[in-house]
């Protein structure tokens, strides 16, 4: 349990910082849920204001930590008007993952199957987005 907590590293600090997004997700529905059934405005105004502050977190620390193990190095290359442009396909996973509920764990998994959260991905090596 406590290195679940470790935050040494780049994918350490990034899984936890999603694992801490999904639970503000489903803090916020438990608030809107209450809301709805208590008729209570108040219900979501905690769970609102933590979940916007863990979201905002969530994406600094996929930023921060697309660069430090280098997901734009995987790109998905789009012909567009005669030339090639690389999109940071991880990334923009990333960043995504954080708008749906529990997304970040789904992302969080993925990529740690596919080998892009280096040393929690347990010696896979990152597989090359399609061209």
């Amino acid at each position: 349990m406590l290195s679940f907590f470790d935050l040494t590293t780049p994918a350490k600090r990034f899984r936890l910082v999603a694992v801490a997004e999904a639970i503000t997700w489903a803090w916020l529905i438990v608030g809107m849920i209450l809301k709805r059934v208590n008729d209570d405005p108040e219900a979501i105004a905690l769970p609102g204001a933590t979940h916007g502050a863990v979201f905002v977190i969530f994406v600094i620390v996929a930023l921060i930590t697309s660069f430090q193990l280098k997901w734009n190095a995987v790109k998905w290359e789009l012909p567009l008007g005669g030339r090639r442009i690389g999109i940071p396909i991880v990334t923009l996973l990333a960043l995504a993952s954080s708008v749906p509920p529990f997304g970040t764990i789904v992302f969080e998994w993925w990529a740690k199957r596919n080998g892009h959260l280096a040393e929690l991905s347990a010696g896979q090596s990152p597989q090359q987005a399609p061209a």
